[in-house]
């Protein structure tokens, strides 16, 4: 079995309104999932569109306290195991640690089992929770029932910032928070990882301030699409031109993600990352 994958960030908010928000189903509805029953510590189940194979709940609480919550996961016919911990810091923020289990990454180049999106699935709700705790609107989370990829936020910042901030590599580095070189031209490269990647993705189109468009291959075209209004921007993202059959859920959840830390980048002031070092 491989070594649990680890997700971990910080919420601008005290650990008992954290702790309300992971187990509250209200709650999390807003940030997680469709459909949510909860009734500690005997029942911790969500289902739905949002959740990967959602047509029923497939959790079971394990364990349950004040600070940390952990449960049975059945994905792909694996029970994997889910652990939450929350840790206090000065000044009123809390720690989210995420650890989930049987999380391997060639299932998310080979589309092999849908455990392959539980990286993105995961990144894309913690990015949800932080902001519903912070009171900003979450990001559209990803519809695991849809072959349709394609949705949209509105940013607080004027469209040439919010274009430079996708098209500059070190600017999207700073806030997808991993290396990523760009050659912003039609036909140039964008690297994941850095200009020695040796099949980086190509940028096919690109209107400087109103669209850019990236060939990723065998899982498709991303495109952004922007426009601006009263010193706002309408930013519609896709993701086309893949094998209908074989939605790339994985890399979805893992661009809408990064689209939550985009719009915490242009809104919120002395901005930092909310992921903390898991190692």
């Amino acid at each position: 079995m491989t070594e649990p994958m680890i997700l971990r960030a910080r919420a601008q908010a005290p650990l008992k309104e954290v702790h309300h928000a992971l187990t509250d189903a209200e709650s999390m509805r807003r940030w997680l999932t469709e459909h949510a029953e909860v009734d500690l510590p005997d029942r911790y189940a969500f289902w739905g569109r949002h959740t990967p194979e959602g047509d029923a709940p497939h959790q079971r609480l394990l364990h349950a306290d004040d600070r940390s919550l952990s449960f049975a996961w059945l994905l792909d016919g694996v029970e994997t195991t889910t652990e939450i911990g929350l840790d206090e810091e000065a000044g009123g923020a809390t720690v989210i640690t995420l650890s989930q289990s049987h999380f391997d990454y060639n299932d998310v180049i080979t589309g092999a089992s849908i455990r392959g999106v539980l990286q993105t699935f995961w990144s894309l709700a913690i990015a949800n929770l932080v902001d519903h705790l912070e009171g900003r609107e979450p990001t559209p989370m990803a519809d695991f029932t849809s072959g349709e990829l394609r949705n949209e936020v509105t940013i607080e910042a004027p469209a040439s910032e919010v274009f430079d901030s996708l098209a500059d590599g070190e600017k999207v580095s700073r806030w997808f928070g991993y290396p990523i070189a760009i050659e912003p031209h039609v036909g140039g490269r964008y690297a994941m990882g850095g200009l020695d990647n040796p099949d980086p993705a190509k940028i096919i189109d690109i209107t400087p301030g109103r669209t850019m468009s990236v060939d990723w291959g065998s899982s498709g075209v991303t495109t952004w699409e922007l426009a601006e209004s009263g010193g706002r921007t309408r930013l519609a993202f896709s993701q086309s031109g893949f094998d209908g059959s074989r939605p790339p859920y994985a890399a979805w959840a893992g661009w809408l993600s990064g689209i939550a830390e985009l719009r915490r980048f242009h809104e919120v002031a002395d901005w930092r990352p909310i992921w903390v070092d898991a190692s």
